[in-house]
C-alpha cells in the first residue's frame, strides 16, 4: 500500500507548510500558541475528536494482532540512538514518567496509545501477555519495568513482545506510537554481544512497512548526518516522505541549531520540530513553560520559526499525519482484510473435515484413491501434464519417450553391435565347431544360432537395467500422487505410501520376469518375416568377392593391404584372417557374418519395440486397474486398517485451528473497520 503515504510526502518545515500541502484540516480554529500562553494551553485541540474514531479502529485492529494476518497498519514508529531523548518526548507527549536508566530504557516495544478524556482522574493501563493491568499513574514506569522483566527476562536482554501502555487523560493528543529500543553498538551490562543486530532487526521489522510514520528523535548535540537512526530510516524511506523528525536537548547546543534544521542535510521529508524536555523534577506544566520561555529568549533559538518548535507543535503535526494516514490507507486496509479473509475461508474450506466414523473415512480413503488414480491417467497415459505443469519430472509420457530412446542408443551403441571388430573371427570358429557331414554348400544352422545365442545373453542385462530403472521412475510417480492427495491425511498418507511400494515392487517383479521371457525367446531360435532381413544380406553379400579377393588373392604386384573398405562395416582389418587358407571357410563365414548382422538390426528393432509395447501395457493396467490394489491393502484384511484414519495428524489440527483463529480476526476486524467507513465519509468531506 505505498500510495497510502503519498499525501503525507513532500519537504515540511513549519505547521503552515504543512497544512498547504495537505488537504485543508476540519474548519475549526487552530491553536495559535506562543511563548507563556504555550505553558495553559491544552496539548492539542478539539481536533482530537474528529479523529479518535478512526484511531480507535486502527487500535482494534491492532489489539486484534490483524497484523500477523500480513495487513500492515499506519503506526508511528517512534526511533532514535540511545540516549537521544526518546523516552523523554513520549513523557512531554503523554503527560506520564516512562522508565529512565543508564543504558537502554525500552527493551521492548512499547506501544503507547493516548486518548484525550475529559475526567478528573486519569485511566491508564498496560496490556501484555493477554492480560490488563491497571496502573496508577505515579507508579506506571515501575509497572512497565516489571511488565518488561516479564516478557523480555530481567536481564538486559531485549524482545520483540510488545507491551501496550493506554493512557487515557485530559489534555493528550489523540495518538498511537511505537517507541523502540535506542539504538546501541556495545553490549554492557551483561546484554548479548549481538544487541546490535537484534535492536537493528526489531526497528527495521517496524519501519519498513510503507504504512510506518518514522519519527526519528536526534539530539542537538551531535552531526545528524552521524545518527544510526538517520541511517537506518534511510534505507526503507530514502526521500524522507515519511520520517518526521524530533531534535531534542536543544538547550546544550543552540549555536547553529537553526541552521541545521532548514539545511536538512539528512531528507527529513515531514520536516523538524525542536523541543526541550522536562528535566530533573520539573512538572509538566513548568517544562511547557520553561520550553517557550527558551525558545523566546534565547539569541540562537529565537531565531527558529515557532511554527517548528514545542511539544504543541509535535504533537500538531503527528495527529495531522496520522489522522490523514488512516484515512487515507483505511480503504486498501478493508480491501486487504476482505482479500485475507476470502483466501482463509477458502483454503479452510479445501481441507477435509475431521473424520468420526469408518464410513467417513472409507470415503475419503475413496477420494483420495480415485483422485490418485485420475491424475496418474494424466501424467503416465494421456500426457496431460496441467497438475504439475512446472514440474517434469513427473511428465511420464513424455519422460518414457527419453528413456526408451537412451534404450535404444545403448543397445545400438554395445560392444555386440561393433561390426569391425576382430571381423570373421567368432564366426570362423563357430562355423568350425558346427563341423559335421553335409553338403558343402550349406552353412549349419546350429553356428548361427551359437552365435546369436552369445550375442543376446551378452546384452541380456540391458532390458532388464532398463525394466527396473523404469520401474523405479514409475514407484516415484505413483509414490508422489498418493502423497498429494493424501496430503491432509497422516495415517493415510503413511500407509498408502507403503501400499503404493508393495503395489510397483510386484508389478516391476512381474515386468522383469516378462522381459527375460523376451529375451529367452529371442535365445530360442532365429526368426523373422521381415523383408528387410534378406534386402539387407543380399546387399551385404554384393562385396563378398572383393573382400575375398583382398584377402587371398596371388595378382599383387605390391603388397596386399591390411586392411579392407566395406560398406557398413568401414576399415576392416583382415591380416588375422590370412592364415586361413581355405578359401571356402573365408566365404562361408563372410556370409555367416552378413545374416548375423542382417538379422541384429531386425533383433535391436524387434527388443526395443517390444519393450515399449510390453511397459506401456504394464503402465495402462497400473492406472486402469491395479491401482485399486492399494485399497485393498489400506483396509487390510479385517477392514481395521481404515481406522487409523480417524486420528488426524497434529500439523492438520493445527492448521485448521489456525486459519479458524484468522478467519476469526478477520471477521472482528472487517466488522470494526466497516462500522467507521461512514466517518471516513464525513471525513473526507470535512477536509474538502
Amino acid at each position: 500500500m505505498g500510495s497510502c503515504n503519498e499525501a503525507d510526502s513532500g519537504s515540511i518545515s513549519v505547521i503552515n507548510d504543512f497544512e498547504d500541502s495537505q488537504p485543508a484540516t476540519p474548519h475549526m480554529e487552530q491553536p495559535k500558541v506562543v511563548g507563556a500562553a504555550a505553558a495553559q494551553a491544552p496539548i492539542i485541540s478539539s481536533y482530537n475528536d474528529k479523529i479518535r474514531p478512526l484511531l480507535d479502529v486502527i487500535d482494534r485492529l491492532r489489539l486484534l494482532m490483524v497484523m500477523k494476518e500480513g495487513i500492515q497498519l499506519p503506526t508511528i514508529v517512534v526511533v532514535g540512538d540511545q540516549s537521544s531523548g526518546k523516552s523523554s518526548v513520549l513523557e512531554s507527549l503523554a503527560g506520564v514518567n516512562l522508565p529512565r536508566s543508564q543504558g537502554i530504557c525500552t527493551r521492548v516495544p512499547l506501544i503507547i496509545r493516548l486518548q484525550n478524556h475529559a475526567r478528573q482522574r486519569p485511566e491508564l493501563y498496560l496490556e501484555y501477555n493477554g492480560k490488563m493491568v491497571p496502573v496508577e499513574e505515579p507508579q506506571i514506569a515501575t509497572a512497565i519495568n516489571i511488565a518488561t522483566d516479564e516478557v523480555a527476562g530481567p536481564n538486559k536482554s531485549i524482545s520483540d513482545t510488545p507491551l501496550t501502555l493506554v493512557v487515557r487523560k485530559d489534555g493528550v493528543p489523540d495518538l498511537t506510537m511505537v517507541d523502540l529500543p535506542g539504538i546501541t553498538r556495545v553490549p554492557v551490562h551483561g546484554q548479548p554481544d549481538n544487541i546490535y543486530e537484534q535492536i537493528r532487526d526489531i526497528i527495521m521489522q517496524y519501519i519498513t512497512p510503507k504504512e510506518s510514520i518514522i519519527l526519528n528523535v536526534l539530539s542537538a548535540t551531535v552531526d545528524f548526518s552521524t545518527c544510526e537512526s538517520i541511517r537506518m530510516s534511510q534505507q526503507v524511506d530514502k526521500n524522507g516522505e515519511r520520517t518526521l523528525a524530533v531534535v531534542t536537548k536543544v538547550d546544550r547546543a543552540p549555536e547553529g541549531l537553526v541552521d541545521k534544521v532548514t539545511a536538512d542535510d539528512v531528507n527529513i521529508g515531514l520536516g523538524y520540530v525542536c523541543v526541550r524536555n522536562r528535566i530533573g523534577d520539573e512538572s509538566y506544566e513548568e517544562a511547557r513553560k520553561e520550553e517557550a520561555r527558551l525558545f523566546e529568549n534565547n539569541a540562537h533559538l529565537s531565531c527558529i520559526d515557532k511554527s517548528i518548535v514545542g511539544v504543541h507543535v509535535l504533537a500538531q503535526k503527528l495527529v495531522h499525519i496520522q489522522a490523514n494516514a488512516i484515512a487515507k490507507c483505511l480503504p486498501d486496509i478493508v480491501r486487504n482484510i476482505s482479500a485475507k479473509l476470502d483466501e482463509n475461508v477458502s483454503e479452510l474450506e479445501k481441507m477435509p473435515k475431521a473424520l468420526t466414523s469408518i464410513a467417513d473415512a472409507t470415503q475419503a480413503m475413496m477420494r483420495v484413491i480415485q483422485a490418485a488414480k485420475e491424475s496418474l491417467k494424466k501424467l503416465l497415459w494421456r500426457g496431460e501434464f496441467d497438475e504439475y505443469p512446472e514440474d517434469n519430472t513427473t511428465h511420464g509420457t513424455a519422460l518414457f519417450v527419453e528413456m526408451l530412446n537412451r534404450f535404444s542408443d545403448e543397445l545400438h551403441n554395445c560392444e555386440e553391435s561393433n561390426l569391425s571388430k576382430d571381423f570373421l573371427t567368432e564366426e570362423i570358429k563357430g562355423l568350425e565347431d558346427a563341423k559335421g557331414i553335409g553338403l558343402p554348400n550349406f552353412l549349419p544352422c546350429e553356428a548361427f544360432l551359437r552365435i546369436l545365442r552369445r550375442k543376446v545373453e551378452r546384452i541380456s542385462y540391458l532390458p532388464i537395467k532398463f525394466t527396473e530403472k523404469y520401474w523405479d521412475y514409475i514407484e516415484g510417480v505413483v509414490i508422489s500422487v498418493v502423497m498429494r492427495h493424501s496430503e491432509m491425511y497422516y495415517h493415510l498418507k503413511v500407509s498408502a505410501k507403503g501400499a503404493a511400494h508393495n503395489l510397483v515392487q510386484k508389478l516391476r517383479e512381474q515386468s522383469i520376469n516378462r522381459v527375460k521371457e523376451l529375451v529367452e525367446m529371442e535365445k530360442l531360435t532365429g526368426y523373422t518375416c521381415n523383408p528387410d532381413y534378406m534386402m539387407e544380406w543380399k546387399k551385404l553379400m554384393n562385396q563378398q568377392d572383393h573382400f575375398i579377393n583382398q584377402i587371398s588373392g596371388t595378382n599383387y604386384k605390391q603388397p596386399r593391404p591390411c586392411s579392407v573398405n566395406l560398406q557398413g562395416f568401414g576399415e576392416i582389418q583382415v591380416e588375422h584372417l590370412r592364415q586361413h587358407s581355405n578359401v571356402s571357410i573365408l566365404q562361408q563365414a563372410f556370409d555367416l557374418k552378413m545374416r548375423m548382422v542382417a538379422y541384429w538390426k531386425i533383433f535391436k528393432v524387434r527388443l526395443v519395440d517390444s519393450m515399449a509395447l510390453h511397459l506401456q501395457y504394464g503402465v495402462h493396467n497400473l492406472v486402469n486397474n491395479d491401482i485399486d490394489e492399494i485399497v485393498k491393502e489400506l483396509m487390510g484384511p479385517d477392514g481395521h486398517g481404515l481406522e487409523k484414519m480417524l486420528v488426524e495428524y497434529p500439523a492438520v489440527v493445527a492448521k485448521r485451528e489456525k486459519l479458524k483463529n484468522s478467519i476469526k480476526v478477520l471477521k472482528e476486524s472487517k466488522d470494526s473497520v466497516a462500522k467507521i467507513m461512514d466517518r471516513i465519509v464525513l471525513y473526507d468531506a470535512y477536509l474538502v
